[in-house]
């Protein structure tokens, strides 16, 4: 019966999000109707739901805030484009796949998908109108990398919030999340498009772009180290709690490691480096944040259906029926993350409701690093009309929808079962 109410609640979420009500709300909405469903007192439906508010956005909120405005001083400043220019001139036009492969990494690390996706659209359109290499061609190489950053590295929306649930360690889920990425973002972003245009899948026209010039950007290395310093720091740091075992040295690489600390360091590193003038740095920062603030609050309604399902046992009732079943904890949490997005849409909500419902799984045995990385991967999967995404994808490319679901749909859930795939290799090392 309680697996019922869960599916009832996941049903109606499903009708509100298509009546067009917006994410936060409806889980909010969600939240009451399932905890009441479920036995709890209207007294206890409403603690529950603050709790699962302040305990999912207390530990992330200032790192998803500071990731905004780390992004946007990087965006505006030119810097994206710089590495872009950059990548394009090492690489050459013969490879011009692997170039803008590696730049989606590099861009999609410090910017959130719809962020990096806007950034990137531009000059992939001046790269086609150069090259005059279909669109296609340019296009899914660069969907790739930004879906993996999405699904697999914090600071990104997704994989942070999973980790502040199941209390992992964002630096350990950063270097698993990095093995993972480049295999997966090279199968969905270089072989998959190759395959499809052989299946002689048509392009839209390139449109022409001009560029800025390159001598206004900002220097080459001022670029790459300002997107990259966070990942540095948090990586260094993880790196030194393990290596350095120096009572007077360590704790020093925790706090090293703590994302906060990364992205506030490298906030205040970039407006030096980057030379923004502060009242200028200040105002990109408040775009920045208003562009968060939106995705902060469905992490915090979602947070609050997290809870629910855990104080009123839901939890335990899944991990009975995977015993059961003998299913693996992983697989377990990457189905259920997969079949809530190919229900709901959003990734963020699939994954958050995921690790509700499979937080009693993790421990004894199973790493919840590699939890939040499986939930992660689940999140990515079979994207289609109910996501943000797909749509994005279509219009920005002029695709038809049959070219979306052949390319955009199938790009995705190849990320998504690959990841899973690597997910449970990376565990028989462990």
């Amino acid at each position: 019966m309680t697996l019922l109410i869960v599916l009832f609640g996941l049903l109606l979420l499903l009708v509100l999000i298509v009546k067009k009500i917006s994410p936060m709300l409806a889980l909010l909405i969600v939240s009451i109707v399932t905890g009441l469903l479920l036995g709890m007192s209207p007294g206890k439906v409403m603690t529950t739901i603050a709790s699962g508010i302040g305990s999912t956005l207390g530990s992330m909120v200032m790192v998803l805030a500071l990731g905004a405005m780390l992004g946007k001083l990087i965006e505006e400043s030119g810097s994206s484009k710089k590495i872009v220019f950059i990548l394009i001139r090492l690489f050459g036009i013969k490879n011009i796949q692997w170039a803008i492969l590696l730049t989606g990494l590099l861009v999609g690390i410090p910017l959130f998908y719809n962020a990096g996706f806007v950034v990137l659209v531009p000059l992939i359109f001046a790269i086609a109108s150069t090259t005059r290499l279909p669109l296609l061609y340019l296009a899914l190489p660069m969907a790739a990398s930004l879906s993996v950053t999405h699904g697999f590295l914090p600071p990104h929306p997704g994989p942070l919030a999973i980790a502040s649930i199941f209390k992992a360690d964002v630096g350990i889920i950063l270097i698993y999340g990095l093995i993972l990425t480049i295999p997966v973002a090279i199968a969905g972003g270089i072989i998959l498009p190759r395959i499809i245009l052989k299946n002689n899948l048509s392009a839209v026209s390139p449109l022409e772009f001009l560029p800025e010039e390159e001598k206004l950007l900002p220097s080459g290395f001022r670029s790459f180290i300002t997107a990259l310093l966070p990942v540095f720091l948090i990586i260094a740091g993880t790196a030194g709690t393990f290596f350095i075992r120096s009572e007077a040295i360590q704790p020093l690489f925790v706090f090293m490691a703590d994302p906060t600390v990364a992205l506030l360091t490298a906030v205040l590193l970039s407006i030096i480096i980057l030379k923004i003038p502060i009242a200028k740095a200040m105002d990109y920062s408040a775009d920045g944040l208003k562009g968060v603030a939106m995705i902060i609050l469905i992490i915090a309604a979602g947070g609050a259906f997290k809870q629910v399902l855990i104080d009123s046992g839901v939890g335990d009732t899944v991990k009975e029926f995977s015993a059961r079943f003998d299913l693996s904890p992983l697989f377990l949490g990457w189905l259920i993350a997969a079949l809530i997005r190919v229900t709901l849409g959003s990734a963020t909500v699939a994954g958050l409701t995921a690790a509700g419902i499979v937080l009693p799984l993790v421990g004894s045995g199973v790493s919840a690093e590699l939890m939040v990385l499986s939930i992660g991967a689940g999140s990515l999967m079979f994207s289609h009309v109910n996501d943000a995404g797909f749509w994005m994808f279509k219009e920005y490319f002029n695709l038809s929808l049959k070219q979306t679901f052949g390319t955009w749909t199938i790009m995705e859930s190849l990320v998504s079962v690959l990841g899973l795939l690597g997910v449970l290799l990376i565990n028989q090392f462990l």
